[in-house]
């Protein structure tokens, strides 16, 4: 299947494109549905689970497609990868698209739901290592 390396980079990648591609989908149901009707920040909390959904399924696909082990570089490497793409693409997507600045996208976050936000990329960034422990682990 490829080096360990290689393997990583790969899972980070998909990892990434996973998750973004389930929050871009969630995304287009809550903002022209959701936000209108119950505001940005109810709207990002009641995003919040189904993002966490993704992200614990998307971690457990690349760790059983890539085969990854459960050691600290490897799964750290393919989450942190994964982070610093979805961090970019966000920025990219808030600068270019919204034609706003970097200070204005990041002044624009509601102060509650941003730090669930922060929260979710840090959970996003160790899952793979979470799961792959669990998953390694002798059951008794």
């Amino acid at each position: 299947m490829g080096n360990l390396p290689t393997r990583t980079i790969k899972a980070g990648i998909t990892y990434f494109a996973l998750v973004f591609g389930a929050g871009f989908a969630l995304g287009m149901i809550r903002v022209p549905y959701l936000v209108p009707r119950l505001g940005e920040r109810v709207a990002e909390l009641i995003e919040m689970p189904f993002v966490f959904v993704a992200i614990v399924v998307s971690a457990r696909f690349i760790i059983r497609r890539f085969s990854l082990p459960a050691n600290v570089l490897t799964c750290l490497g393919a989450g942190f990868l994964a982070l610093t793409l979805l961090v970019a693409a966000e920025v990219l997507l808030a600068v270019a698209l919204q034609d706003r600045t970097l200070g204005e996208y990041v002044a624009s976050r509601d102060s509650v739901s941003g730090i669930v936000y922060l929260a979710m990329l840090a959970l996003f960034a160790v899952m793979p290592l979470v799961l792959a422990r669990v998953t390694s682990a002798p059951h008794a």
